[in-house]
């Protein structure tokens, strides 16, 4: 099993879960996650161990969004769309997806992975430009990516339509 797939099944463990996540609710309240996690890592300089607090609360809250929301009643929304292909991409071993949507997915992954930790500096030397530049571009390949799982959705259904 690949490390993606280990990673999502952690936060997303069956496939009713993935349904939940799929509401535009559930998408939106856990990609604006991220502020907080690095207002409550930054906040050490104020507050000293009491970020803790707030760190440990907001993992729990990566952790249970998915569970929280009930499944959409259509799947119509962008968001809702890139849900699904995030699981189609992810189940890429048993179902070969196509080669420019795997391969532009590696590289934005990647690109996350590396921008994660100019984040990581960022926050562990409290440097404002390199927080500011880490999570910006998270957020920028995490969009491109997600619109990326959109595209290949579309194109697996539009697979399945075919005679």
């Amino acid at each position: 099993m690949a490390f993606d797939k280990k990673l999502f099944s952690v936060f997303l463990p069956d496939d009713a879960s993935w349904l939940k996540h799929t509401n535009p609710w559930s998408i939106w309240t856990r990609f604006a996650t991220l502020p907080f996690i690095i207002l409550a890592i930054w906040s050490r300089v104020w507050i000293g161990w009491y970020c803790l607090i707030p760190i440990i609360l907001l993992i729990i809250w990566v952790f249970i969004n998915p569970t929280l929301f009930k499944a959409p009643k259509n799947f119509n929304s962008w968001g809702s769309r890139a849900v699904l292909g995030e699981q189609i991409y992810l189940n890429r071993s048993e179902k070969p997806i196509p080669k420019h949507h795997a391969f532009a997915a590696l590289i934005l992954t990647v690109l996350q992975s590396i921008s994660g930790l100019i984040l990581g500096y960022g926050l562990w030397k409290l440097d404002l430009y390199s927080t500011i530049y880490g999570a910006s571009t998270i957020y920028l390949s995490k969009m491109w990516f997600l619109d990326r799982m959109v595209w290949l959705h579309q194109d697996t259904q539009q697979t399945r339509e075919r005679p």
